[in-house]
């Protein structure tokens, strides 16, 4: 059996221990009863052993140097990825079909590679292959390994089974698989095609760059319509593949570097939301944003929590989020002194990359207003903070988002060039001393305290809001959902959101037509007739025959 055990494995097998270790813990309390007003549990009856078989399933993929191990254990994936949702309600159940098929339509997929990446090498051995991507089988064999890694990390427009898997899954299997582990394997997979497995031509990279600026923009355009704050989640997690996969086509260390980065960063920061909305599903018993508010005075750890996670997905400095996107626009800007047709767009990709940081930030905004903020809803009955199974994940993520942060230039980043073997680290252009920053933003934080603090020593009347003579009621007031409404009645954003909402975007939805369209087509030739499904039998196996021999 053949494993191999180098920096980039080590890495992703050490956060895979760490995440299986938090989500276990959040998981016992997480699993039992939950708010009165709640639909019944969600949780399988046999969840932990699912549990455990992806967890050593996913250290074997990270681990494998044979081609035939690795498929195997990342088929396995897919199925503890189906059997961890299926069945919960008819909706759940859904969500379950369509995630399988995709999966598994990807999967066949990979097969296919993996038999012409052994055509091409003759061999199973991981470390051993080494391919360009100029001749027909080698390309080939790559875009079937792309489309394989891109529908496990879900990227446009292989993404659409996560926001309805995370919708619709526990929030604890949301953390755990489509928000941590199958980042970490599907871009785990792709770097190693990248870095070690192919020589990227031009236009593999010019791929690569439009497929991560079109998952960036199309799904946090996405995001910021969504109602039901776990498919926000979902649309979220998948725009931040897309910086993955521009800085892993860069193809420089800084790029790879920041690609790579970003992805622990986002399994650190997009589990921890996760993880916060499932103690606030837990103690309310709600998905919609406009069902919720008020709620940090009951859950003031989860709000911080979720405050530090929503700040550091947004890129707001001095946290983890804020320096990968950085090492990515950083090494954007230095692709751009190349002479290819991909360099020379580089303020293009810089452009759409940025705009998405800022349109993510907009959708944080609107999810920490809708569930944190405002007046609690009459509806909600006693809601108080969780217990500490629950909480110390939470807290534990939102340290890690602090420190990736502040010390990232001193000591993780240098660190984690030395762990990956991508070069050597000398220091990221510009000027930017996150230790400083820190400082003074500490100190901007606990100046608005005071300030804030010595307002309220002054005596002063406090009255409800009335509007025409009448007390404003809680169905008048404005709600998150208000937020960013007439983006849709924009010109542009109108099209693009009528033609999501008929699922021209989602290849299942595309799929399951063309096949329902052929199957009706064929049904013209279904008579009922046994002589004539003996004549098509006999063509079907003459034309088989005819293309073996040929």
């Amino acid at each position: 059996m053949d494993l191999k055990v180098d920096g980039l494995s080590k890495l992703i097998v050490l956060f895979i221990g760490i995440f299986g270790f938090l989500y276990s813990l959040y998981s016992l309390s997480y699993n039992r009863r939950r708010a009165p007003n709640s639909e019944p549990n969600h949780i399988p009856g046999n969840y932990h052993t699912y549990y455990l078989i992806t967890l050593g399933a996913s250290f074997g993929v990270a681990l494998t140097d044979n081609l035939l191990l690795f498929v195997f254990l990342w088929g396995l994936l897919g199925l503890t990825l189906y059997k961890l949702i299926k069945g919960h309600n008819e909706e759940s159940s859904a969500a379950a079909k369509k995630t399988l098929v995709l999966i598994g339509a990807s999967d066949s997929v990979l097969i296919l590679g993996i038999g012409l990446l052994y055509i091409c090498s003759h061999t199973f051995k991981i470390s051993d292959i080494h391919l360009g991507t100029t001749t027909t089988l080698s390309t080939v064999a790559f875009l079937s390994l792309l489309i394989a890694c891109m529908t496990k990390a879900g990227a446009f427009p292989f993404h659409t089974w996560i926001p309805d898997y995370t919708k619709d899954a526990p929030a604890s299997i949301s953390a755990y698989l489509p928000a941590s582990l199958d980042k970490l394997l599907g871009i785990y997979f792709l770097a190693r095609m990248c870095m070690s497995t192919f020589i990227l031509s031009g236009w593999v990279t010019l791929l690569l760059l439009i497929i991560g600026a079109l998952t960036i923009i199309t799904s946090v355009l996405m995001a910021l319509v969504q109602h039901n704050y776990k498919r926000l989640l979902g649309y979220c997690a998948v725009s931040q593949v897309g910086y993955m996969i521009t800085g892993l086509a860069l193809g420089t260390p800084l790029g790879i570097a920041g690609g790579l980065f970003h992805m622990v960063n986002h399994a650190i920061y997009k589990g921890g939301l996760f993880l916060t909305a499932g103690s606030v599903e837990k103690h309310t018993g709600k998905e919609e944003l406009g069902e919720l508010g008020g709620l940090c005075k009951y859950m003031p750890v989860t709000f911080a929590a979720a405050l530090v996670f929503a700040l550091s997905i947004s890129g707001i400095p001095p946290l983890n989020g804020f320096y990968s996107k950085w090492m990515i626009y950083t090494g954007i800007i230095e692709f751009g002194s190349g002479k290819g047709i991909a360099n020379q767009l580089w303020m293009i990709w810089l452009t759409l990359a940025m705009l998405g940081s800022s349109l993510t930030l907009a959708s944080f905004v609107k999810l920490i207003s809708g569930i944190y903020l405002g007046r609690k809803n009459e509806q909600i009955g006693t809601v108080k903070e969780v217990g500490f199974p629950m909480f110390f994940p939470q807290i534990f993520l939102a340290m890690l988002c602090i420190a990736f942060g502040i010390f990232a230039a001193r000591w993780v980043i240098p660190e984690f060039f030395e762990f990956t073997g991508i070069g050597s680290w000398k220091s990221l252009p510009g000027l930017w001393n996150a230790p400083s920053v820190s400082i003074m933003i500490l100190i901007s934080i606990i100046v608005g305290f005071i300030i804030y603090w010595m307002g309220t020593l002054k005596t002063s009347r406090r009255s409800d809001s009335f509007v025409g003579g009448e007390k404003l009621q809680q169905e008048l007031s404005f709600s998150s959902l208000e937020f960013y409404k007439t983006i849709g009645t924009m010109k542009f954003f109108n099209y693009f959101y009528d033609k999501a909402n008929k699922k021209w975007f989602d290849v299942y939805h595309l799929g399951k037509e063309c096949v329902l369209g052929l199957s009706s087509a064929l049904s013209v030739c279904h008579t009922g007739i046994l002589s004539t499904y003996v004549v098509w039998v006999v063509l079907g196996v003459a034309t088989i025959m005819v293309l073996l021999i040929i």
